[in-house]
């Protein structure tokens, strides 16, 4: 599956062996409660007091700035709710059809490499769309992962599917990734996402392929474990 890597990134399991959980939730969670549930996890790995997870969810419609956001790029305030965000990044939209994955990982028994680590999570990703033969690719300068779109008698043109947004405390990761299995592009008009201007967003149903969220959840955890070791089910925080 990660033959679609261009650099292929060692394995980032933990050096324990131990799996992270994996946790999916059904139904919408809100921003500010996901959050806060994510951080009160990162914290009780830091202490020894929790083990890692990886958390799946849906948002309702929002759209989040991240560190490096330029209040330019939000072009319609009124739209939806705006968090601001902690995460590294720019603006960028969550809401249905979109999956969206919080990593809360301990690197300090993986590897204490942030650059490693994004990388990481760029094959993740990448392995996960290699499932439905797509090729996903990743560009200097442009955060995220990225699609080629050929249409005849066209230029080509590059799409973001996916993004990526992260951060430690104590070498602890949250945040995480969202990759569009098929949400409503058109809410990503009311920014500029992830501040690319000369680009635009697609999804897995927008090139073509009816994906489910069931199987684009099953893709991506057999690209999790492939780059960062085992899962076993968990409980979402809540």
């Amino acid at each position: 599956m990660l033959d679609h890597v261009l650099n292929p990134t060692p394995i980032f399991a933990r050096e324990d062996g131990l799996a992270a959980g994996w946790a999916v939730s059904r139904g919408p969670v809100g921003y500010l409660e996901a959050v806060e549930a994510m951080e009160a996890r990162a914290a009780a790995i830091a202490a020894g007091e929790a083990s890692e997870l990886v958390w799946l969810l849906e948002h309702p419609p929002l759209y989040t700035a991240g560190v490096s956001s330029k209040a330019a790029d939000l072009l319609a305030p009124d739209r939806f709710p705006v968090f601001q965000s902690g995460r590294g990044g720019q603006y960028t939209y969550h809401g249905p059809g979109q999956r969206v994955a919080y990593v809360m990982l301990d690197l300090a028994r993986r590897q204490r490499d942030v650059r490693a680590f994004v990388a990481g999570l760029e094959a993740w990703v990448i392995g996960a769309l290699g499932a439905f033969n797509v090729e996903g690719e990743i560009r200097d300068g442009r955060v995220g992962v990225w699609v080629e779109r050929r249409t005849p008698g066209l230029p080509t043109r590059e799409d973001k599917i996916a993004a990526i947004g992260v951060k430690l405390r104590r070498w602890v990761s949250f945040h995480g990734v969202s990759l569009n299995v098929e949400p409503d592009l058109t809410h990503f008009d009311g920014i500029v996402p992830c501040g690319q201007t000369q680009h635009g967003v697609t999804s897995l149903v927008d090139l073509g392929l009816p994906v489910t969220m069931d199987e684009a959840d099953a893709a991506l955890k057999a690209g999790f474990v492939e780059v960062f070791g085992p899962v076993e089910p968990a409980e979402a925080p809540i």
